[in-house]
């Protein structure tokens, strides 16, 4: 059956985009031929298919997913991979959902995440990375920060604001998407993090740049104390942790973090100055969520759940307060080591 002409020109401009696409750079020359080929091939597939949208289809591109797609991504992976988090979940998804379909942000999204080790925090950073780029945290668009590893001398930090401010402004500019993650916040110098302040602000333009598509997302243990003051006041009086709401805590928390002198947050202007948009706080894992966490790690390395195995890790964490023993003192984070030691992978 013969190809329509249409058909026939479309696949024949196809080839010779993926032809120029394919061949290296230096061999690309400004040529009037070479450019007289593009456009054909261009004006063949008008209709057919978009010149990013096939260039994104082999390389990795800014804005790479639709943002209902990523939005729609990160919910999914929420509810089927976070335990014991309705807070988390809830924030999360309509901060980042609400930011990623808003055309016209007044200011970049800036999300503050608090809360003891292995409550989640790592992992939801790196699911909200995977939604809006499909490498995640390898993406060239997400950068990672930890405060120990990239700023461990207080002496130099002067240097370090500079380099910081020079290294956000190059990266939005290649990509106006461009997602930034600080870890470690309570082991930051005081004073550093406030070099990003204009970034985070209500401007249009800095130097014909503009910051309102970003997303900034801060790790801290501050604020673990508080948050956990606030579910053990709960447990106390009969109430489920499901009937913690955002309001019973956020501000007692954003607070707590402004006065913690050990945290890079320690009377910072971006508190002061109210552009984190939210402080969301991870409760402290009880008993069953380190359960869920030990099954689906075990189902996620192909092997049949053992029960006897699963509630033997699941003992073996150390619980607080002493008397009552509610909570992982270390969340899931040692559940993979344990593991390990029971199953022979």
């Amino acid at each position: 059956m013969k190809l329509r002409r249409g058909a026939l020109r479309a696949a024949l401009g196809l080839a010779l985009l993926l032809l120029l696409l394919l061949r290296p750079a230096s061999a690309v020359e400004p040529i009037s031929l070479g450019l007289a080929i593009a456009g054909a091939a261009a004006s063949a597939l008008t209709g057919f298919i978009s010149y990013p949208r096939l260039y994104c289809y082999f390389r990795e591109c800014c804005l790479q997913r639709h943002d209902r797609r990523a939005a729609a991504a990160l919910q999914e992976n929420l509810d089927r991979r976070l335990f014991g988090q309705h807070l988390v979940n809830k924030v999360v998804v309509k901060a980042v959902k609400g930011f990623l379909n808003n055309s016209n942000a007044k200011k970049p999204l800036a999300l503050s995440l608090h809360g003891w080790t292995g409550t989640g925090k790592n992992f939801v950073s790196k699911i909200v990375a995977e939604s809006i780029y499909e490498r995640g945290l390898q993406s060239k668009y997400v950068h990672q920060f930890v405060a120990t590893l990239h700023f461990p001398h207080a002496r130099s930090i002067n240097v370090y604001k500079d380099q910081l401010q020079s290294w956000i402004r190059g990266n939005v500019s290649l990509c106006p998407r461009s997602l930034f993650i600080f870890d470690e916040m309570d082991k930051m110098h005081a004073g550093l993090i406030d070099s990003i302040k204009p970034f985070l602000d209500y401007y249009e333009l800095l130097d014909g740049v503009s910051y309102r598509q970003a997303i900034f997302i801060f790790l801290s243990n501050a604020g673990a104390e508080k948050i956990t003051e606030v579910a053990l006041d709960f447990w106390r009086n009969g109430r489920t942790r499901e009937d913690i709401q955002l309001t019973d805590i956020q501000n007692a928390l954003s607070v707590s973090v402004f006065n913690n002198k050990n945290s890079g947050f320690w009377h910072s202007t971006l508190i002061d100055r109210n552009l984190i948009d939210y402080f969301v706080p991870f409760l402290p894992l009880e008993y069953k969520h380190v359960k869920m966490c030990v099954r689906v790690e075990i189902e996620s390395r192909g092997y049949a759940v053992d029960e006897d195995i699963l509630t033997r890790i699941a003992d073996e964490m150390t619980y607080f307060p002493r008397e009552e023993r509610i909570y992982s003192d270390k969340g899931c984070k040692t559940v993979d080591a344990k593991l390990d030691y029971y199953y022979d992978f």
